[in-house]
């Protein structure tokens, strides 16, 4: 393996592919360059003098500026790297060209489970979901006796979506709470849903209804808690009519183009645009080119690399909205007195990632080259073939929940640091490096630190694409075997 990877011509900086010792001389280019000082794989080393107040270079693209001079050779990180990140910028609509050539027939098929409403689920679960915090421990009673006291072979899962919302939250808070749990209600990986209420709160089950505006009456039931004697009991008994309901649910071939999915990072490192983000981006152009659906969120962390998706949107309406998508929430930022800037985590630096535009170059990647088609608002429904841009914050259990709540079947999640979190959609964690791989084989389904080891692009987008449609037709993922699914509704003012 070499030492040093310079991703771009640009660049003034490089990679460092493994740890470097003081003193050893490393190859950049056609020439050897003198180590300075120890640097720990994945973090920036200085290819050419660096004048302070001179902008660093990776990726093309500046990643903030040297706040001292810094030489050849030299690390290059928190010390001596600032972002160039402020206020709202003003852009104008550049439009580059986007599009791919017509992909080989036959396309894919995936088996899954075709909905009344013409939307394809990839798993077939029971849910229990709560209108209010107060009721999650008889929704998870309820969920727990259906899966100990019935035959429940056919069903994928039964699980209680336990949150802490639904009553003593205002405004957009609590209008928040309503439209995630509606996409919950109307999301095709659920072939049955128990709506449980309380009775007295915010988030009345009418009002919820309101919301959802539509469903199936035979997949869909309501239970309020303090209309019956035994709410668990009589929950129960629903969940029983429900599971026999689904055994006349089947797998059969749909096409590709039905699939819907979530692209997403955590706890990134000095690896995550170059292996795990590009892969996730080659594949997002990949399902777009056969007629899907791929989301993209995290809009904190395309502060910086913002540009790249604007000249991208399909026309000037669409440019329009993601400059209002990445200005609202550099506001909702200085709202609470923040800064905009207030990025990496302690685990994206100690993996050597320094600022945020350095973050979010890397995390844009993940959307590929595809053109911007539609620009939603947070629990808004994706109704539009090809990319689009989803407002939430870059949190891994929010996004995550708040791209499957949009109605993704899957998740795609890359790590250079490992989590063991899954949302309620399957949740695939792709390693950025190998090591990552092998220390957390429980955690991590698929490493894309082979792009590291000379493995070819094609060659692991090819293993890619095989094994997520081995996952959409019913494979399951790490957290889906360790029964680790949750839920986080977005959450931005007063609680009384």
């Amino acid at each position: 393996m070499k030492a040093l990877l310079k991703i771009h011509p640009a660049d003034n900086v490089a990679v460092a592919l493994r740890p470097l010792a003081a003193g050893e001389r490393v190859e950049v280019g056609q020439e050897m360059l003198p180590v300075r000082e120890a640097i720990d794989n994945g973090h920036k080393l200085a290819t050419r003098a660096i004048k302070r107040g001179e902008d660093v270079i990776k990726y093309g693209y500046p990643i903030g500026h040297a706040v001292a001079d810094v030489a050849p050779g030299e690390w290059v990180h928190a010390h001596n790297l600032k972002t160039n990140l402020s206020d709202n910028l003003s852009y104008a609509y550049r439009p580059v060209a986007t599009g791919f050539p017509a992909p080989p027939l036959p396309l894919p098929v995936v088996m899954g489970y075709a909905r009344g409403d013409g939307q394809m689920g990839i798993r077939n679960e029971l849910w229990v979901i709560p209108t209010v915090g107060c009721v999650n421990g008889q929704a998870r009673a309820i969920a727990e006796r259906a899966r100990r006291e019935l035959d429940v072979s056919h069903v994928d899962d039964v699980r209680a979506y336990a949150h802490p919302y639904g009553c003593s939250q205002l405004g957009e808070d609590h209008a928040n709470t309503r439209a995630a749990l509606a996409g919950m209600i109307h999301h095709p990986n659920a072939g049955a849903i128990l709506v449980l209420g309380l009775g007295c709160e915010n988030n009345q089950v009418t009002e919820l209804q309101r919301e959802i505006g539509h469903w199936d009456e035979k997949r869909v039931r309501f239970l309020v808690a303090q209309e019956v004697e035994d709410e668990v009991e009589a929950g129960f008994e629903i969940a029983r009519e429900l599971v026999e309901k689904m055994r006349e649910d089947r797998r059969e071939p749909l096409p590709v183009s039905l699939l819907k999915v979530g692209l997403k990072c955590g706890g990134s490192d000095g690896f995550s645009g170059i292996t795990a983000n590009p892969l996730v981006g080659w594949f997002s152009d990949w399902l777009v080119a056969r007629g899907g659906t791929t989301v993209l969120t995290e809009v904190p962390e395309m502060f910086g690399a913002e540009t790249l998706l604007m000249e991208r949107a399909v026309d000037a309406r669409i440019f329009d909205k993601t400059v209002r998508l990445i200005n609202d929430f550099k506001e909702y930022f200085r709202a609470f007195d923040q800064p905009v800037y207030e990025n990496p985590s302690p685990g994206n630096k100690r993996g050597g990632i320094t600022t945020l535009e350095e973050k979010s170059l890397g995390c844009v990647q993940k959307g590929g080259t595809a053109g911007v088609v539609d620009v939603l608002p947070y629990a808004s429904p994706v109704v539009k073939p090809g990319l689009n841009l989803l407002q939430a914050p870059g949190n891994d259990l929010v996004a995550a929940s708040a791209l499957a709540v949009s109605g993704c079947q899957l998740v795609l999640f890359t790590t250079g640091r490992g989590t063991p979190f899954g949302s309620f959609v399957p949740t695939m964690k792709i390693a950025t490096n190998s090591a990552l791989a092998r220390h957390k084989p429980g955690w991590i389904d698929f490493n894309a630190g082979t792009l590291l080891e000379d493995e070819g692009r094609e060659v692991v987008l090819e293993r890619f694409v095989d094994y997520l449609l081995r996952v959409a037709n019913g494979e399951k993922l790490k957290h889906e075997q360790a029964g680790c699914k949750e839920i986080a509704v977005f959450k931005t003012g007063v609680t009384l």
